[in-house]
């Protein structure tokens, strides 16, 4: 059976038949387990399977290491110990002209972009699931991230006409929907997430039990993939540290919104629809209220306007070129550029803060100009001859 846009399957057929190839993708070594790992067979749940690892950068670091090639070897021994057959795919020159070029565009143009969430749109969930219809005829791809397909697991509830939901994985600290926040829904709808429905924890027993120990307990891969954990902007590390009303805005503005199966339907009908939101992976969200950057109902569209995001609680540190992600209950619902934050609270003069603050400052000042003026008029004491 090969996916074919000139015979689109119903649900219930697709249900039915019996996927004849599905690759996995080595995005990383922590994330390779799919369920049935003991099973030593090219056989996981009637799917053929083939690993794959791809790679997307081959440049060392300072110190002469690339993680890249430890991470291709962990994913071959791991495909040997399952008997399943592996292949090492190489989208270097894609890589640095989709992700790694627009990241330093706008670090030149003074926003700070997330590649992570640039290289799942365009590397993992464009060019290397072309890929892997195109060479191998593959239908379905199976990736480690920790989320879940509203398809199901196993995607037997495929339904072309009512569009796949992204959903977040069971285990909340790992879910990585975020980074999936820009997936295309034609590429979700043909994507298994085995780890969605599992923690972290067992996962590891998981390996363990399927004698992957190399693996089992490997540090999680933390950082943007080319460089990892080594810290790329030393002056914001310098004042994360910092508390100041001006770091603090309760709006933002965005670009026009991508959602991953379509706009809320309040968007159209009140002009501004309530949800969660975040900007950062490991921050909790925030309930909000999104609305479109126009008072013009005639006008309104939100899929080509700009949008306006109010919280319900200031955030510190929203930061242009990042994303801000929508969550309502389990399922991302998409995500969409930051253009820029809004006032601030010290802008606002928020509880005061700003009056506050300039009030200190002026004492600060005034007490220094009194003692710098002690100490001038001090008479010098006389010394004895």
């Amino acid at each position: 059976m090969r996916w074919s846009k000139e015979k689109e399957k119903t649900a219930n057929t697709f249900a039915k038949e019996s996927l004849q190839r599905i690759f996995l993708l080595f995005a990383t070594t922590n994330s390779t387990f799919v369920r049935n790992l003991s099973s030593s067979s090219t056989e996981f749940h009637g799917y053929e399977v083939i690993g794959v690892f791809m790679r997307n950068w081959d440049i060392k670091d300072e110190k002469g290491h690339c993680q890249n090639d430890v991470d291709a070897e962990d994913a071959e021994w791991i495909c040997r110990r399952l008997d399943i057959p592996f292949q090492e795919v190489n989208f270097v020159k894609e890589y640095w002209n989709d992700v790694f070029t627009y990241m330093l565009e706008e670090y030149k143009a003074g926003f700070t972009p997330n590649p992570d969430i640039l290289c799942n749109k365009n590397m993992k969930f464009s060019t290397f699931l072309q890929y892997a219809q195109d060479v191998h005829s593959t239908e379905v791809i199976a990736t480690g991230h920790y989320a879940r397909n509203s398809f199901g697991e196993d995607l037997e509830y495929y339904d072309p006409n009512t569009g796949a939901r992204l959903l977040q994985g069971i285990d909340r600290w790992k879910d990585q929907t975020f980074y999936l926040s820009q997936i295309p829904q034609k590429s979700l709808q043909q994507t298994m997430f085995p780890l969605g429905d599992y923690t972290k924890d067992v996962v590891r027993k998981i390996a363990e039990n399927a004698k992957l120990d190399r693996v089992a307990h490997k540090k999680d891969s933390t950082g943007i993939c080319f460089i990892g954990t080594r810290n790329f902007q030393n002056f914001i590390s310098e004042v994360a540290g910092s508390d100041h009303p001006a770091l603090y805005s309760s709006t933002l503005f965005t670009e026009p919104f991508y959602w991953i199966s379509g706009p809320p339907t309040q968007l159209f009908t009140e002009g501004q629809f309530e949800c969660m939101f975040r900007f950062q992976h490991t921050h909790p969200l925030v309930p909000c209220v999104i609305t479109t950057h126009t008072n013009n109902p005639w006008h309104r569209s939100p899929t080509s306007n700009n949008m306006v995001i109010s919280l319900a609680e200031p955030l510190r540190a929203i930061t242009p070129g990042q994303f801000a992600v929508l969550y309502s209950g389990d399922e991302c619902l998409g995500s969409s550029r930051i253009i820029r934050p809004g006032p601030s609270l010290y802008t606002l003069n928020i509880n005061d803060c700003r009056t506050r603050i300039l009030k200190e400052r002026e004492e600060k000042k005034s007490l220094v100009c009194t003692q710098k003026l002690k100490v001038k008029t001090k008479k010098p004491e006389s010394l004895d001859e």
